[in-house]
């Protein structure tokens, strides 16, 4: 057998709510403290996971983290039991409770960046926790991250996981959101693209929102992955778009092996880029949609490129797409022309993952990429792959633990915090992950 990519999907944690933390993303501050959903949230995911695993494209789950997040609060100066700390952070801070609460961990594109043995110089796996720095709420994540990741890539002859960068601002990671693999075979060597931001020494910025990622952190994570240099390729987001909601790469472009699918205003100086890579990567194949066809607003407000571009093994891919293309007319109009085409892309799936997008999260933020041979298939912790008695043992566990409304001011509740501590201990029991939870150590 060939090496295989597996998508790790992330499990919405039971505290998914709406409080607009994330500055830059549009969708999130556009649905602050709207009434939200954790039990749909996590149905909807689970769903999609299912449906793909079914239609022969593996899959696997990442649990969600402990929320809230008491000891960053402890940190922040609340005392007492730990229930005492959540009431004191909600009654004197609700906002600072909030960000502990995120279910953020979700969004597992932004967990590591993946460098398959097929790229690195020793052969293994590795993974580099992102720091998330930009943002507070994401930034304590990195911690439990790594644990995760660690439980579930146990082999150390097969895998390395790197812990993340050091917290400033000048190592901004955002992790795979940031990252093309191109190339032709999966387990073969292929071409890594990491897309940048932020260049702190040449201070290149956009002049509205955030750069997140910058090149110094991509750089470092190159290194850290062991990424033979040769196979790669650093490229800067067009500061532009991230002036208009574009936070991350994979709001506007997404790759599978040799195709690149991304508007023509994604990257700075396009056209050259798309040069090298055709120089890089055998039978490159760019499909660059035109202003005039879908405008960048319109690919933010649909999370058009936020897609999962999956291979079959008769070389035609399919095109995981969120429900808002679909009533999007220019976007769902264009789409269906691309696959009148001349190009792998044969077939659009489309899921309704409104709980996710709502907070600004699409099918390409809820899962991270990971290329794999059958012996490092072998070597992954077998309780997280999906399957028919996972997704009902999951469903079950959703439906016995998870609230159906949430709101911010739900979150100072002790008895959520208790819920939280209860659902975890039995997940990491049904994952297999030993005690990854403070709670447990």
């Amino acid at each position: 057998m060939k090496a295989r990519e597996v998508n790790f999907d992330g499990l919405v944690g039971l505290t998914h709510h709406y409080a607009g933390l994330s500055f830059g993303n549009e969708a999130s501050t556009k649905h602050r403290f709207q009434l939200s959903n954790p039990r749909l949230a996590a149905k909807q995911g689970l769903l999609k996971m299912k449906a793909l695993a079914d239609a022969g494209f593996p899959q696997a789950v990442i649990p969600p983290q402990e929320r809230p997040n008491v000891a960053v609060l402890r940190q922040l100066g609340f005392s007492g039991s730990d229930e005492q700390v959540v009431e004191k952070a909600g009654s004197q801070a609700p906002q600072l409770l909030s960000a502990a609460s995120s279910a953020s961990s979700m969004w597992v594109a932004n967990a590591a960046t993946v460098a398959p043995s097929a790229d690195t110089l020793d052969g293994k796996v590795h993974l580099t926790v992102a720091n998330l720095n930009n943002k507070f709420h994401r930034a304590t994540e990195a911690v439990a991250t790594e644990r995760l990741l660690r439980a579930i890539f146990p082999s150390e002859t097969h895998f390395c996981v790197h812990e993340a960068l050091p917290q400033v601002g000048m190592f901004g990671d955002e992790g795979a959101a940031n990252h093309n693999r191109l190339g032709g075979d999966y387990g073969e060597p292929g071409t890594q693209l990491f897309i940048y931001g932020r260049d702190e020494f040449a201070r290149h910025a956009p002049s509205h929102y955030p750069a997140r990622q910058t090149l110094a952190a991509s750089q470092a994570v190159a290194r850290l992955n062991q990424v033979n240099p040769g196979q790669l390729l650093f490229a800067r987001q067009n500061p532009a778009v991230i002036d208009q909601g574009v936070f991350h790469n994979d709001v506007i472009a997404v790759s599978n092996r040799q195709v690149l699918f991304c508007h023509e205003h994604a990257f700075v100086e396009q056209a050259s880029l798309l040069a090298c890579l055709h120089e890089r990567v055998a039978g490159f194949m760019p499909l660059e949609v035109p202003e005039s066809a879908v405008t960048v607003k319109e690919v933010v407000e649909s999370y058009l490129f936020n897609s999962q571009l999956l291979s079959r093994d008769d070389g035609s891919m399919m095109l995981v797409l969120p429900q808002e293309c679909r009533e999007n007319e220019r976007v769902w109009r264009y789409l269906n022309q691309l696959l009148q085409e001349d190009n792998p892309i044969s077939e659009l799936r489309v899921f309704d993952l409104r709980e996710s997008m709502a907070n600004g999260g699409g099918p390409a933020c809820l899962r991270l990429r990971v290329v794999l041979t059958p012996e490092e298939m072998c070597a992954v912790n077998p309780a997280v792959m999906m399957n028919d008695t996972l997704f009902n043992r999951l469903n079950d566990w959703v439906d016995r633990y998870y609230r159906d409304r949430l709101t911010q001011a739900d979150l100072v509740d002790p008895q959520l915090l208790r819920e939280g501590r209860e659902a975890l201990e039995a997940l990491s029991a049904i994952l297999q992950l030993g005690p990854v939870y403070p709670f447990q150590r």
